[in-house]
């Protein structure tokens, strides 16, 4: 399996030393994901030899072109030109050639003939993962995700899922029509006509595995693991952290350190969901990727398996993923660590020894929240 869309050794080498920017476009984030974005990007500065330069400004004069922390997956590969990002060497995160392929929604294919598809869909991808995701479909309208809605019935309750929706935000089950005609009711029309929305068949008793790679230079860092939710400052469910094995290099090396047989088939998943949305999405281009791959009991009482979305951005993730990108630079021995990234909720937080904090504040949304990331390197194959 390939490690990702890699460059030629001396253009990693030739990214040395450039400055290091968070680019924030027009993201409307909580002030708590800027802030984690911006200490990633230091982290990053530190393993490239980089100077860290804050926030990008468009009429300073860096001396050499910036290498980029956007903190949401860049729009537009024109408009990613224009910034000089080219290849996967200039930024950590990615670049899609439209809006909607950034979002859940390419998980699934459209319902049927009749439906709205937008400017550069791609009907082969959803036939490439059909058996790599749950069953489901994207709609770009409302009338046309009535329709998938319905007859998704046929597979049990469905999960209703907003493009934009972050951490299990954003989403709904409904179990009949009339709860199906209330959820759609109150989607933003031109919202799912630009982003889309998706509906998939809704599973219990779930886990949430993460597989990812992360590719810094000449470094590249593979690994799968398992999310963890907590109780946010509102009583709500929220992603809580992930626990990760990590290895150095590609899927391969991943593979060849045996993880467990949920974690095996959720890597091989995700390697059939991204290696289709490279090949089917031309212009498509990412230093980090990361899969969230769903597994639980359907309404019949089967076991499912499969990627929900995919994040080419900074996400809950990459503190531990630059963590163990660090350790393997700092000790060339080093072939895998383990690596877990927590979020806590509340006041009067104390994180464990040897953890490192990537933020620790009172954010306007979230109210009280803490971050910190653990390595450990007695990884035994």
């Amino acid at each position: 399996m390939p490690a990702g869309n890699s460059t030629a050794d001396g253009d990693a080498h030739a990214s040395a030393g450039r400055p290091i920017v968070v680019y924030n476009g027009e993201s409307n984030r909580a002030a708590h994901d800027h802030a984690t974005c911006r200490e990633i990007a230091r982290g990053l500065a530190v393993i490239k030899g980089s100077a860290f330069a804050g926030e990008y400004d468009a009429h300073a004069n860096y001396g050499r072109r910036p290498y980029f922390v956007p903190t949401d997956t860049l729009i537009g590969i024109d408009e990613a030109r224009a910034l000089g990002i080219v290849s996967d060497t200039d930024l950590f995160g990615g670049v899609v050639p439209y809006a909607f392929v950034a979002t859940k929604c390419i998980s699934h294919p459209l319902v049927d003939e009749r439906a709205k598809a937008p400017e550069g869909w791609s009907e082969a991808f959803g036939e490439r993962v059909r058996d790599a995701v749950l069953e489901g479909y994207a709609a770009f309208a409302t009338d046309d995700a009535m329709r998938a809605g319905l007859r998704l019935f046929a597979h049990g309750p469905v999960r209703i899922k907003r493009a934009l929706g972050i951490g299990g935000h954003g989403q709904t089950v409904v179990r009949d029509e009339r709860a199906l005609e209330r959820a759609l009711a109150d989607a933003d029309v031109g919202e799912v006509a630009r982003y889309g929305i998706a509906l998939e068949q809704d599973l219990v008793d779930v886990t949430t595995h993460s597989v990812g790679q992360a590719r810094v230079d000449d470094l590249v860092a593979s690994y799968c693991g398992t999310q963890r939710l907590t109780c946010n400052n509102h009583g709500q469910q929220v992603y809580g952290g992930s626990d990760l094995l990590v290895a150095r290099g590609g899927y391969d090396e991943l593979l060849a350190l045996n993880p467990a047989p949920a974690k095996r088939r959720a890597v091989l998943q995700a390697c059939c969901y991204d290696k289709a949305a490279f090949d089917c999405y031309a212009g498509l281009l990412a230093s980090r990727r990361n899969y969230d791959v769903v597994e639980g009991v359907d309404a019949a009482g089967v076991r499912r398996c499969g990627v929900l979305e995919q994040s080419w951005r900074v996400g809950g993730a990459s503190g531990a993923e630059v963590a163990a990108l660090a350790a393997f630079r700092d000790d060339a021995s080093l072939d895998a660590v383990h690596a877990s990234s927590t979020e806590v909720y509340g006041a009067h937080v104390s994180p464990p020894s040897g953890a490192a904090v990537y933020y620790d504040g009172v954010d306007e949304r979230a109210g009280p929240l803490m971050k910190y990331v653990q390595v450990a390197r007695d990884v035994h194959a």
